[in-house]
């Protein structure tokens, strides 16, 4: 392989600085989802959409790198502590969660003892949930650290878009249309949603739109440096959590919050 082969298997789309080895190894460490013990390479093939020769070289220099572990038995391969030290790393730096968890336990000491509170940000098409407060009660949402919910469905990605400038809002849509193509015109029609709940309440709503069993509001948080846009959202279970009661005990707390931490 000459020199220049090597650089354009590199390079995406001729942008010389993109390295698309990079790229690739990310896609298959960010293809594990929480419930996934181990994954073989025809699983991991399938999930990314590269080809099995290319996965092959791939999951054998992350697992040199320690970033994934191989079952000698199966063949399959599970991610490695060295992910988990990324992910403690970030969340080490994301001062955003600290500066929010007093606001976050007063809104979980609501009205309704089956709420949950919590703070997200996006990552491609989804949000990522960062810290999440609730209550000790039996009957709570099961969503925690590192959960992932589509932008243009739920509450909490519906709050993220709201607060970004509108050609990076574009460019997201775009992104998620490449990724979902089937799914173009709900998108957009849960984008104008968003924008309209924005432009009456204040934050954006999603009862039962993502899954039918969960009401929840969200406002954007933007970070002191405005660089970032972050998702503050309070919701619980449909069926105790009703959308009435989160617009009359939530709704002006959850905005107010929000004012407080300086980043409407």
């Amino acid at each position: 392989m000459t020199e220049d082969t090597m650089a354009a298997d590199e390079t995406d789309g001729g942008d010389r600085q993109f390295v698309t080895a990079l790229a690739r190894g990310l896609d298959i460490l960010s293809c594990f989802r929480p419930q996934d013990r181990f994954l073989s390479n025809h699983e991991i093939s399938r999930r990314t959409g590269l080809a099995r020769p290319t996965v092959s070289r791939l999951t054998y220099t992350l697992t040199k790198t320690g970033h994934l572990l191989r079952d000698e038995a199966s063949g399959a391969y599970r991610l490695a502590a060295q992910v988990l030290r990324l992910g403690f790393s970030v969340l080490g730096a994301m001062d955003v969660a600290e500066r929010c968890a007093s606001e976050m336990d007063a809104l979980r000491e609501g009205a309704n003892p089956y709420v949950s509170v919590a703070l997200a940000e996006r990552s491609g098409t989804r949000a990522v949930y960062l810290a999440v407060r609730r209550r000790q009660q039996a009957v709570s949402l099961s969503i925690d650290v590192g959960a992932r919910l589509p932008l243009f469905y739920s509450a909490m990605g519906r709050a993220i878009l709201v607060g970004m400038a509108e050609g990076e809002r574009e460019e997201v849509l775009c992104a998620a249309v490449q990724e979902f193509p089937e799914q173009r015109e709900r998108m957009k029609r849960g984008l104008d949603d968003a924008l309209i709940d924005y432009e009456r309440y204040g934050y954006c709503t999603n009862f039962g739109v993502w899954k039918p069993e969960i009401n929840a509001i969200a406002a954007p948080l933007r970070s002191l440096d405005g660089t970032s846009v972050y998702g503050l959202n309070v919701g619980g279970p449909s069926f105790l959590v009703s959308a009435e009661a989160l617009h009359r005990d939530y709704g002006t707390r959850l905005v107010a919050a929000v004012d407080r931490l300086g980043g409407h």
